[in-house]
């Protein structure tokens, strides 16, 4: 079906812009009447030249960032407040948003809300930039007549991921650059520093020792099979990317997160976090126990838990209560499992594991620094073998030379 890009004024008086699909240039301007809008210039797009097809990637793979989510959640919030109907506030919202493809995003929802649809089915259909999560504290806030107050508690779980997310980002930003600055050195050590050297011994007939003939076979390699090695890298990432994306990839993946030192303690509490803190405002935004192990299935973030959640699906589907099966699952906590049953037993569920998302919120971020306190000797230990191996791969034959010149 033709695509047809239209230039049109809004109920609010607004000027907006966008594409529309339709079989000619007269139903295109009756679809935009339909839905409230007086359209100005309406034309078809014609096929699209390198130019446009480039830019039309890159709005495509343009990221949306979490504070940009946040922001728009915000700001839908306020206007619903101030008691603005949806399409005007879709119509801010998409003239406000910087990010192009946020801004398509809000403009297909404005869109399928003008035709007819539901505010949850506009918004399921961009589930690769709303997440799950999202769409269903939407679905929850339309069927209950309480909107305003479910985006509140949205917002506030968008805000407690994003900080969470940052806090792990920051612990990790420094090893990334000591890491990287350590395979530069190594790089340059390797492909100038060493073969200069190995022609002077070579030159003196002196024996080279062992490191210095590892040093010089990862240097021929490097410089007469570049090709396989990066041939060979590029097909492990891929890959393991692949790999991993399968159901069986991501659970060996997740499970391995879970068993390592340090690291897997961290996983484990941030996803206690993230199921107390999401459960807890789901059970308050009066969506089922079911359909909010449904839900966190989809956004708890590592694929062994999320098995554990259909073991305990299965057994609440047979009449169980919540804090048995937890029992019996792995990765809970016993904190978490008796505050449930306390929450169970009061008939505030929600208060209790609002509370349990308080204490793994702190977990998190003592977690988080204690981590950033390991990663430091670890990789002075790593610099110090880098390092020393390239002084014996130098040194040990210059000390020879310096025998044989006594």
């Amino acid at each position: 079906m033709p695509t047809f890009a239209y230039k049109a004024i809004n109920q609010s008086g607004s000027s907006v812009s966008g594409v529309i699909e339709a079989e000619s240039i007269e139903m295109a301007e009756q679809i935009l009447n339909n839905q409230g809008f007086i359209p100005s210039k309406v034309t078809e797009e014609k096929a699209a030249g390198v130019e446009s097809l480039l830019k039309k990637i890159a709005v495509r793979l343009t990221p949306v960032k979490d504070e940009e989510i946040i922001l728009m959640t915000r700001q839908l919030r306020t206007m619903l407040a101030a008691g603005l109907s949806m399409t005007q506030i879709l119509d801010i919202l998409q003239n406000q948003a910087q990010n192009e493809r946020l801004k398509n995003v809000i403009a297909a929802i404005s869109i399928d809300i003008k035709s007819g649809s539901s505010l949850t089915e506009a918004f399921r259909k961009h589930e690769n930039i709303l997440s799950p999560l999202y769409v269903n504290m939407i679905h929850a806030g339309e069927t209950s007549g309480t909107l305003t107050e479910v985006l509140e508690r949205l917002i506030y779980l968008l805000e407690h991921e994003h900080k969470v997310k940052s806090d792990i980002k920051g612990a990790l930003q420094y090893p990334k650059i000591v890491l990287g600055a350590l395979a530069i050195a190594f790089f340059i050590l390797l492909t100038f520093v060493i073969p200069t050297f190995v022609g002077i011994f070579e030159g003196a007939g002196i024996e080279l020792p062992l490191p210095t003939k590892i040093a010089l076979g990862l240097y021929n390699i490097l410089s007469n099979y570049w090709y396989i090695v990066l041939l060979a890298t590029a097909a492990v990432i891929i890959a393991y990317r692949q790999y991993t994306k399968t159901p069986s990839g991501r659970l060996l993946k997740d499970t391995l997160y879970l068993k390592l030192p340090i690291v897997g303690s961290l996983v484990q509490k941030a996803a206690m976090s993230r199921f107390s803190s999401i459960f807890s405002i789901l059970q308050a935004s009066g969506i089922t126990v079911l359909a909010s192990l449904d839900i966190l299935m989809g956004t708890i973030g590592n694929e062994a838990i999320a098995k554990e959640f259909r073991k305990i699906r299965a057994l609440l589907e047979e009449g169980r209560g919540l804090s048995s099966p937890l029992r019996s699952a792995k990765y809970f906590t016993p904190m978490v499992v008796d505050m449930v049953a306390v929450g169970e037993e009061t008939g505030a569920l929600d208060e209790m594991l609002s509370q349990v998302a308080v204490h793994y919120d702190d977990e998190v971020e003592f977690a988080v620094k204690k981590l950033s306190s390991a990663l430091g000797p670890i990789l002075i230990v790593g610099l110090a073998v880098v390092v020393g191996f390239f002084a014996l791969a130098i040194f040990l034959p210059m000390w020879d030379m310096t025998k044989m010149v006594r």
